[in-house]
């Protein structure tokens, strides 16, 4: 007979990369987009249920989840995805909570980061940057790749993530714009 999971059980211990433990029952929360650790930094948390437009604006969300076509059984381009990227380039700074089976939290997936939530969003945006760099690539047409290049030089990350910070309301769960 299955053991039921109980609220501070260990399965629902999380070893953050400063080395702290969290309970993902007591610790996280569907609205919850940071907090500040034991360990005296601020982390960054990640659910899968937090809309791509946490860090983009929906019209971006919905070129990217129209665009790529992700190679697992999802089908279209999601926060997991997402993540998972920030994974491949900061493997030992994101802890990942794999709450699919616990029914008590209300996310399959929470990722908390050693960067705080802003550092985390220029990282998303780098890498998005440097993701739809290599689309166009791809694309096989030096004009676009040019014009691409061209603003990319123009684009400022952290004065993009300043001013969309600004705009959106983080406090809100559903991270709609002010």
């Amino acid at each position: 007979m299955a053991e039921p999971r109980v609220p501070g059980g260990r399965e629902s211990e999380l070893e953050l990369p400063c080395g702290e433990v969290i309970d993902t029952h007591d610790d996280l929360h569907m609205g919850i987009r940071e907090f500040d650790c034991d360990c005296g930094g601020t982390h960054a948390v990640v659910l899968d249920a937090h809309p791509l437009a946490r860090f983009v604006p929906e019209f971006l969300e919905d070129v990217l989840t129209e665009t790529i076509e992700p190679a697992d059984d999802h089908e279209q381009f999601t926060m997991a995805h997402l993540m998972g990227v920030v994974i491949e380039e900061f493997p030992d700074q994101v802890a990942v909570a794999d709450a699919a089976e616990d029914g008590a939290v209300g996310f399959a997936l929470a990722w908390v980061t050693d960067f705080d939530s802003r550092r985390l969003h220029e990282v998303v945006v780098e890498l998005l940057v440097e993701l739809m760099e290599h689309a166009v690539s791809h694309a096989e047409d030096d004009a676009v790749m040019s014009e691409f290049e061209k603003q990319m030089l123009q684009f400022d990350v952290a004065a993009f993530v300043d001013q969309y910070r600004r705009e959106r309301n983080f406090d809100d769960r559903h991270d709609t714009a002010v």
